[in-house]
């Protein structure tokens, strides 16, 4: 089978990148790290205004979806931008939400989400942290076949990624129990692991460019590293695992849209190979760019450190493998 985006799809993903190139999102990621969210949260709005956070949401409850293809799509350009807060898991929520068969739990959140003006939390496969609780509206918390939902939460623990912040969800109040809670957080868990395949996609590619564009400048021995052979098999080895994970990313969106029972498989192996790729791509730039690399001050250090927590999100490279093998 041979994937091609739309010329729609592919005007979507040039408009986002545009938009999020003139926004200045290294600024909002480190205001977001150090626990300020306005400027994040005013760069979700404006993403909303694209329809971003509507592609998740059926229709009935003001949003355009779900459109997993074109979700990922958007995650791509989110990934390639390092945009931060719980973006994957605030539409892996509006499909739990709208899977769970609560009309009031839908009405109430889902309109929100498609707005942007809602930032929701989910922990699910047994998770004991939620990325950015602080900055949520509210969590949900899946355990066994009951959900919860909580306002409330530990000490904002730190990360490797400073713009990834985890808190401990306490208390809340069960909205829902039974077989229709493990069905829906099957589906958000699968949606999940693709979003988050199609964000680590778009951040290799980000660190992927800027590393080219770095050793073309960057001179030893009166010549551009990049002239160097072993430089050029880094980044072409680079290109390839990212390029090989592309179509599984693809693959999966299509299985999702059409509720294929592979879906789930799929999904697990675009996010294995897409975060493979991804921290691939983040180990070449911090070799390539040498002692720069290793600073917090220049805005690659941003991407470079999503990288691993990306591999790891929403499943281990084992626990991703594990699911492919089960089918």
């Amino acid at each position: 089978m041979r994937f091609l985006l739309t010329d729609e799809q592919r005007e979507f993903a040039r408009t986002l990148d545009s938009l999020l190139g003139s926004a200045g999102t290294p600024a909002a990621v480190r205001a977001w790290a150090a626990g300020e969210h306005k400027p994040g949260r005013d760069l979700w709005a404006r993403l909303a205004g694209t329809g971003v956070f509507a592609l998740a949401v059926p229709e009935e409850h003001d949003g355009m979806g779900p459109l997993p293809v074109e979700l990922a799509v958007a995650f791509v350009e989110l990934g390639r931008h390092a945009v931060p807060g719980p973006l994957v898991e605030t539409v892996a929520a509006a499909s739990f939400l709208h899977r769970l068969g609560d009309p009031d739990a839908a009405a109430d959140w889902l309109p929100r989400i498609a707005a942007g003006d809602a930032l929701v939390g989910l922990c699910a496969e047994d998770a004991p942290f939620a990325l950015d609780a602080d900055a949520a509206d509210t969590v949900l918390v899946v355990r066994d076949d009951t959900v919860c939902r909580t306002e409330t939460h530990g000490p904002v623990q730190p990360t490797l990624d400073p713009a990834r912040r985890l808190s401990r969800p306490l208390g809340g109040t069960v909205l829902a129990r039974g077989p229709a809670v493990t069905a829906a957080a099957r589906h958000a868990t699968d949606l999940a692991r693709l979003l988050t395949a199609a964000q680590a996609l778009g951040l290799g590619r980000a660190l992927l460019e800027g590393t080219v564009d770095y050793v073309k400048q960057r001179t030893q021995f009166g010549r551009p590293i990049g002239s160097f052979q072993a430089v050029k098999h880094r980044l072409a080895d680079t290109l390839i695992g990212l390029e090989f994970a592309q179509p599984l990313v693809h693959a999966a969106a299509l299985a999702l849209a059409v509720e294929n029972p592979s879906a789930g498989a799929e999904a697990a192996a675009a996010k294995a190979a897409a975060g493979a790729a991804c921290y691939a791509a983040a180990r070449t730039a911090l070799q390539l760019h040498g002692a720069v690399g290793y600073t917090d001050e220049p805005d690659l250090s941003l991407w470079i450190r999503k990288a691993r927590p990306l591999r790891d999100a929403w499943g281990t490279p084992a626990a991703c493998r594990a699911r492919v093998l089960a089918g």
